[in-house]
């Protein structure tokens, strides 16, 4: 991260043939791709650009880092249940029979998930959401 490198997600771009010279910022996170070039000439010069470069890149990272802390943090439109990472499934079978069951997720380490379900046929509706429930804040440790 830009802690231990100070360049993280910049590259030096020379192409002489083609007159262009600059930093090109380049980052993807839940899938979308984020990238500006930064041409030395629009700056100055080489040091002026990449701290341009630098400075658009810190500013990304921490307008998406707070998203994400939202996005985590606060109950989603779609989120029925009422609590962050419970939600009701319905899975329909190949041979037509629909499933219901409350799921929990959690993410133990970054770029993991993890799940663990509970039938509602099995258990009913109330118990498999407390269960469901349990083993979130089990999980998470809230």
């Amino acid at each position: 991260m830009p802690e231990t490198n100070p360049d993280y997600a910049i590259a030096r771009i020379d192409l002489p043939d083609s007159c262009t010279f600059g930093w090109q910022v380049r980052l993807q996170r839940r899938g979308i791709k984020y990238a500006k070039f930064f041409a030395d000439g629009n700056f100055g010069s080489t040091q002026n650009s990449l701290q341009a470069a630098r400075d658009w890149r810190d500013a990304l990272l921490d307008k998406l880092e707070n998203d994400d802390r939202a996005r985590i943090c606060q109950r989603s439109t779609r989120n029925s249940s009422g609590v962050v990472g419970v939600s009701k499934v319905t899975v329909c079978a190949a041979n037509g029979i629909s499933y219901q069951f409350w799921q929990a997720t959690w993410s133990p380490a970054p770029g993991k998930r993890r799940c663990v379900k509970f039938s509602i046929k099995r258990y009913g509706d109330t118990q498999a959401f407390e269960m469901a429930v349990k083993a979130r804040i089990e999980a998470v440790g809230n």
